[in-house]
Order: structure tokens, then sequence, then C-alpha cells
């Protein structure tokens, strides 16, 4: 399949720590998403994982000297330079981001960064009070103001047992960041307001039990991020769950199909586009017991559900300050069918379409393929990270735009 990593150069560096392991699996999400990759194993990485693996992993094999006599003129730092077309560092120890912030080639992959023109992502692995510690705090600044690209930490418990800041990112995550650099820039979008649901809601029934959805909101919270890269302002209107808000995104949180309903009007209005994303529950409770319902000897329970507000709907609808308005339709069969009516009837600009009875995407997935539809032309959107999906999506969005009209 086609991805945004398809035909990229990766050069890898592995540096010393427990987190190495994970550098395995990383090399086969990167070759599954058709990147070529190379390894770069420090004498400090070499004690956590293996050469061998390494190389049956990638297909290449992998690097670890400083001049390597069976590389090209000797000169294998120069080589590999030149051929990567972006470096990832994971793990990257402290020590490693010391000599990067020094500016030091006193071995194969810090003098690599330095020769090479490649874009730099670095993972940072650590002890949470290595971590913490000012002097890395300070080292990771300087690598950052030198125009690197820093992936995490993410928080939790570690090796060691402490429990704080320091863990690498899962390789799906370094993945997605990888992808993130690899967008395309869309400059249509730069200076506008995006208005964004996700997630899914939840109807009470009682204080104690709700009725709900598999909505995981990984695909909101990707577009939200995507977009905020692209230059606009975006406000996310989301539903319980259990994700970070992206970096620049305000966010508005909400329980209820009501709930979400009054917050996406209160500001369509102001949107230059709105992208409903959120799996709106169509139905809740005609009347929310004030107490916990206690289960009664009968073998049944009756709930009567009233409609909920039509939320894409009323906004397409919109006579003043209308945005674009983008609809998703998570079906399970007739997917064009289904997802054709739902634009016709609701009066939506474009419409993605995704199957979500297929385990590999859609629902807590961190993958999604989607079908695209508008008036008069579609467009399928294979398989791939979210991540980068919803880059492809903007695109697609500010190419609708500027065929039908400018943005405003």
């Amino acid at each position: 399949m086609q991805t945004t990593l398809s035909g990229q150069r990766i050069l890898l560096g592995i540096s010393g720590g427990i987190a190495a392991y994970k550098s395995a699996d990383l090399i086969r999400r990167l070759k599954e998403r058709g990147a070529e990759v190379r390894v770069i194993l420090t004498e400090g990485g070499s004690h956590f994982i293996t050469p061998l693996t390494l190389q049956a992993l990638s297909g290449n094999p992998v690097s670890s000297s400083l001049l390597d006599p069976a590389a090209e003129a000797a000169m294998g730092h120069i080589e590999l330079a030149k051929w990567a077309s972006c470096i990832l560092i994971a793990p990257a120890s402290a020590d490693l981001i010391a000599r990067l912030a020094h500016g030091l080639a006193n071995d194969l992959l810090t003098t690599c960064v330095l020769a090479s023109a490649a874009p730099v992502l670095v993972a940072p692995a650590m002890n949470q009070q290595m971590y913490k510690n000012s002097a890395t705090k300070h080292n990771i600044a300087t690598l950052k103001e030198r125009n690197f690209h820093i992936a995490g930490p993410a928080a939790g418990e570690q090796a060691c047992g402490d429990v704080g800041p320091g863990r690498m990112l899962e390789p799906l995550e370094l993945v997605a960041a990888l992808e993130q650099l690899q967008s395309p820039r869309l400059p249509a979008l730069s200076g506008k307001t995006l208005l964004i649901t996700a997630g899914p809601t939840r109807e009470a029934i009682d204080p104690v039990r709700f009725l709900s959805n598999h909505s995981s909101g990984k695909m909101g919270f990707a577009l939200a991020e995507a977009a905020v890269k692209a230059g606009a302002k975006v406000q996310l209107v989301t539903g319980p769950v259990n994700l970070a808000t992206p970096a620049g995104v305000e966010r508005i949180d909400v329980q209820s199909a009501q709930q979400m309903h009054a917050a996406v009007l209160q500001r369509a209005n102001a949107a230059d586009i709105f992208i409903g994303c959120a799996a709106v529950a169509d139905y809740r409770v005609a009347e929310v017991a004030g107490q916990k319902m206690k289960k009664t000897s009968s073998n049944e329970l009756t709930l009567t559900l009233v409609k909920n507000p039509d939320i894409i709907a009323d906004v397409a609808a919109l006579k003043y300050q209308r945005p674009f308005t983008v609809g998703f339709a998570a079906e399970t069969e007739n997917l064009a069918s289904y997802a054709k009516d739902k634009l016709q009837r609701k009066k939506l600009d474009l419409i993605c379409a995704n199957d979500v009875s297929k385990p590999e995407q859609g629902f807590h997935s961190e993958d999604n393929a989607i079908t695209a539809y508008w008036q008069d032309g579609e467009l399928a959107l294979p398989r791939q990270p979210k991540t980068a999906l919803a880059a492809a999506i903007l695109e697609l969005i500010t190419q609708r735009i500027q065929h039908q009209q400018p943005l405003r």
C-alpha cells in the first residue's frame, strides 16, 4: 500500500537502553509502510539487542564502526549520512542526547547526524529522574533550538521500577511522528478555523449507567493535530476519550449528544470548516432515572428512547456563515450507498465512509481506510495510520474547497 513513508530511507540509530528491544518492532512497522531501513547500533545498544536480529528485520547490514573497512571508501559515516532521507534515534539515551547537544562526533551515530542534512527525530528513553534532571532538560531544549524533532517521552512504569516520564514512545507512535514530518503542508488552511468533533457520546440511563459506542476518538484527534500542523486554528469538541490534547488545539469536553450539539452550534458560524468525526448516539433515554436502577425479578427491562439532535445536518443547514461541512459514515455494510444517501440527505459537502466491521481498521485501531464521496466524485484512501490518513483527508478537503469556492 502507498503511505507517507513509502520510499523513504530511514536511518535508525539505536543507543543503549532497555527500550532497544522495541526497535525490532519499530523496524517491522517502518518496513510495512514501504520505508527502507538501515541501522546504526551504538556500543551501548549492542548490549540490549543483537546486530543479527536487526539485520534480519531490516534486510540490510547493521553498522556500528566509525571507520568500517567494508564501507564505501572506508567512509561509512559519509555514505550513510548522504543515503538517509530521515534519521530516527530510538531509543535516545541521556548520554547520547548530551553528546548530540554538544555537537560531538565520537561514534558512528553522532558523526552521521553531523554529516547529514536530513531531518532528525529523537525519541528519549531513560530513567525518570535522569529525564527530569536540569542538564537533560537543557540538552533537549538545545536540540529543539537546532531544529531537531523530539518525540516523547511517555510516562509510566519503567524497567527499574520507577514511575514517571522517560519511557520511549511505542513503535506505532514513532511511525506516526515520522509520518507527520513527511506530511504535505497545506497553505490553504493557514489561519483558518476548523471545528472538529471526536469520540463517542454517552447517553445516561441513570447516575451509573449509560448508552455509548466503541469510538476511541483517535481519528478526530489525528485530524485536529494535522490541522494545527498545517497552520489552522482548531477547536476540538470531544466526547469522553482517553487521549491527550494535541498541542495547539482548543479542547471542549462534553458527554452527551445534546451537549455536543450545543457546543458545536455555538461555534459553527465562526468556523471555516466543520468536520463531524464523532460517533454521536442517534438516540437517548427519554427519562433518565434520578437514582441507580435496581435489578428486579423481571427478566426484561424496557427503555424508551428518543432521537438526539442531528449535529452535522444542523450545521449543514446554517443560512449564515455556513462552514464547509464534512461528515463521517461508520458502516458495516453497503458502504457506498449508505454514505451517498447521507451525503445527499444531510446536504454535506464531503463525506468520509469507513468500514468498521474490519478489525484491522476503524474503532480502537491505529489504522483506518476511507472512501470519500462528494457531489460528483469519490476517492478511496487505502488503509494507513490514522495520522497519515488525517493529512490526506485535509489535503482532499482543501482541494474540494478550492474547486467549489474560496475559504472566507
